[in-house]
């Protein structure tokens, strides 16, 4: 498994802060790489408009005082910064939402901002219902889609969001769940 890696079976090395002892991972899901396409086409966007864009309209617009050239520099350093921040907090985004689904419980930790995250988990006793909606054209082509467990738990639904292959995501689930009730 890379440190890149969207969607995992039986993972090995992996661990999360809340795991219990002789508790296995079965799945490893982050959403879709192709979830980061609007980011990337941001940040290539915000890259060359100072470069392309900005000269254009300063050359159309007629400013009534002359500009002096250390307030460009400035403004650029400061421009590439936010740049910078808006590529970094897309992929730290995609990067620390992670579900994991184990022997024992299905685990949801999405990463907010750099201080702030929030934990959802439900044991697989809890869950009652599990489903999947995928919808469009780049979700059919790259088989990725949203996963929805009801739980009678205090968190009445876990969404597992723009996962790959959620048709296989539910029926892995299904099938620990049915094992559980089994082995109760």
């Amino acid at each position: 498994m890379t440190p890149l890696t969207s969607f995992a079976v039986s993972p090995e090395g992996i661990r999360f802060e809340t795991q219990e002892s002789g508790e296995d991972v079965v799945l490893f899901l982050r959403e879709h790489p192709i979830v980061l396409v609007p980011t990337v086409l941001l940040v290539g966007l915000l890259a060359i408009a100072p470069i392309l864009i900005f000269p254009f309209l300063l050359h159309f617009l007629a400013l009534p005082v002359e500009i002096p050239p250390g307030y460009f520099i400035v403004g650029g350093a400061f421009w590439y910064v936010v740049t910078f921040g808006v590529a970094i907090m897309g992929f730290l985004r995609w990067y620390f939402n992670i579900y994991i689904v184990t022997d024992r419980r299905i685990v949801d930790i999405d990463f907010i901002h750099l201080l702030y995250k929030e934990f959802s988990e439900a044991h697989l006793d809890k869950i009652q219902d599990i489903s999947f909606k995928s919808g469009g054209i780049f979700a059919a082509f790259f088989n990725y889609g949203d996963v929805f467990v009801q739980t009678s738990g205090a968190i009445p639904e876990i969404e597992f969001l723009a996962v790959p292959k959620p048709g296989k995501v539910v029926e892995t689930i299904s099938q620990l769940v049915e094992k559980h009730k089994g082995d109760d």
